[in-house]
């Protein structure tokens, strides 16, 4: 294996940028953020983990509606597998999201999802962004609250 170029180095760190921005865009339900994440025509899948499948807008509006009722989540990314080619990649991250969801009668009801994001990315004029992104779940220590709708 031949050492890293400065450009490859560089890449790696804006990718990784690029994953820990989107965590923050969902913790923080930034919708603007999260635009700085995805190219306006990427497809995401969410359909493992419950979700839906789509195009950037229409998978935007429905994140903003299914992570409304959370007050807090917290996504940890980690061990990314990044191919570099040029002005694309690939990426492989682990991603633990423990969730809170407050109950009727005001309690938290906690759970944690871990997942997978496997993403095409794609260089562009403002930087790294994610083309394609389907999570593929791994697991749930917990349960869902009950009486939760996740929304179509």
């Amino acid at each position: 294996m031949s050492p890293m170029t400065l450009q490859q180095l560089s890449d790696r760190i804006e990718i990784n940028d690029l994953l820990i921005r989107y965590t923050s865009a969902i913790d923080q339900k930034d919708w603007a953020l999260l635009d700085r994440c995805f190219t306006p025509d990427a497809r995401l899948d969410y359909t493992s983990a419950g979700g839906i499948a789509g195009d950037y807008p229409r998978v935007r509006a429905w994140l903003e509606k299914a992570l409304s009722p959370f007050p807090m989540t917290v996504h940890y990314v980690t061990n990314s597998q990044v191919e570099l080619d040029g002005d694309t990649a690939t990426a492989r991250t682990a991603v633990l999201n423990p969730m809170g969801y407050l109950d009727e009668g005001g309690a938290m009801h906690t759970f944690t999802v871990g997942a997978y994001y496997n993403d095409r990315l794609v260089r562009t004029d403002d930087g790294w962004r994610i083309r394609e992104r389907i999570e593929e779940s791994a697991y749930m220590d917990g349960s869902l609250p009950p009486g939760l709708k996740i929304p179509d």
